[in-house]
């Protein structure tokens, strides 16, 4: 989109180039820009004028000193960094052999919520999701939880512990020069709190949450938020995740996406966009850009 030229309501000059909007005298990223105004429009909030007046919605920042060659990593969380059915062992007690079921279940019941809830604009928190996700397992699988074992469970879900490959992997990623970021659908003080009990928060620059937007992965919106938050502009920006889903929206919001394969049997959706990159484990994606680099 280049050259593309408009007034709003309010007298603001809009100005599409490249992949960017110029809206009177600052200037966004274009996906971003759509994304944020159709919501306020939606909301009853007014045009252009009220989008740019949102808190939550920042200009654009110019790359860090010295980084317009360095890649920029956004590691997705849950799922990549943290392994999300480390409460197996905790559900044993409760539904037995059906620990790993009742996990994997838990867990596609949260995505598919977060995914209903960013596609309807009625947003609700992760951890609400995740809480909601588990009562509909425990009706799928005839397993009713008291209060105390409901609480349990959610707590223990605030501190998942990390895949044995996320230290070292994350230990390369660093020496290698590269510039870390967490970026997840979960609220950054939750985030916080879990990266910090599983010992790798000191590897990242910052956290980048989806709920600065109101929304999650794989709105387009959320992915030019963290490019933003995280001032990438001349280097290559790589989206790390165990996530299909993740990997697909970074690509198609521009990114290159690196998918983190664990297990020969995890299946990548045959959309017809591939990975820029595949690895079997966190150990092996820093030399993985380096050589895709060159």
């Amino acid at each position: 989109m280049s050259g593309i030229g408009m007034r709003g309501s309010e007298g603001l000059a809009l100005t599409c180039v490249g992949g960017n909007a110029l809206v009177g005298n600052a200037l966004f990223r274009y996906t971003d820009f759509r994304a944020a105004f159709t919501r306020t429009f939606h909301e009853g909030r007014g045009g252009i004028a009220s989008w740019c007046s949102t808190p939550r919605v920042d200009t654009l920042q110019g790359p860090p000193e010295d980084s317009e060659m360095t890649s920029t990593l956004a590691f997705d969380v849950y799922g990549t960094l943290i392994d999300t059915h480390g409460v197996v062992e905790a559900l044993r007690p409760l539904v037995g052999e059906q620990a790993r079921a009742f996990s994997m279940a838990w867990r596609d019941k949260q995505l598919e919520y977060s995914f209903r809830r960013g596609l309807m604009r009625n947003y609700e928190t992760f951890a609400v999701c995740t809480r909601q996700a588990l009562a509909h397992t425990c009706l799928k699988f005839q397993a009713p939880l008291t209060p105390e074992q409901t609480g349990d469970l959610l707590a223990r879900y605030r501190s998942l512990p990390a895949f044995a490959d996320a230290v070292e992997g994350l230990t390369r990623a660093r020496a290698a020069g590269f510039r870390l970021f967490a970026f997840s659908n979960g609220c950054a003080e939750a985030v916080e709190d879990l990266l910090r009990q599983a010992g790798i928060r000191d590897f990242f620059l910052e956290v980048v949450s989806v709920d600065d937007l109101k929304s999650f992965k794989p709105d387009p919106g959320v992915y030019a938020h963290f490019l933003r938050r995280a001032g990438v502009a001349g280097g290559p920006a790589w989206m790390i995740s165990g996530n299909p889903f993740d990997v697909i929206g970074a690509l198609s919001a521009g990114m290159r996406a690196a998918w983190v394969q664990r297990s020969p049997q995890d299946l990548f959706d045959p959309w017809g966009i591939e990975p820029t990159l595949v690895v079997p484990s966190l150990t092996d994606l820093a030399q993985g850009i380096i050589a895709f680099n060159r």
